[in-house]
């Protein structure tokens, strides 16, 4: 069971409207700094809806990465299509996701 406050976090792009990564990272560690229980990226306030699913995939890698076992990282993995979905959380699971929304 998860406890606590957790972040819905955004998911930030770059000036040319790719996923910042960097800015992913930042993130992260401002959230662990702030003292947040776990990690919720690619939620509908981290715009899953208007990622591809391979810009979703690697959110979801570049905010496990980057929060390195320190806290619970939950991905966002639902989707209009039931398939979709059942691909995103397979992913999130290989990827090392504590859980999925």
């Amino acid at each position: 069971m998860f406890k606590g406050s957790l972040v819905a976090m955004i998911t930030p792009f770059t000036e040319g409207d790719e996923i910042d990564e960097k800015g992913i990272k930042e993130l992260v560690e401002f959230h662990i700094k702030k003292g947040t229980n776990g990690i919720v990226p690619c939620g509908t306030t981290g715009e899953s809806p208007t990622l591809s699913h391979e810009e979703h995939k690697r959110v979801v890698e570049v905010t496990i990465n980057a929060v390195a076992g320190r806290v619970p990282v939950i991905a966002g993995t639902g989707s209009n299509c039931t398939r979709e979905a059942l691909d995103l959380t397979s992913h999130a699971k290989e990827a090392g996701a504590d859980g999925a929304l």
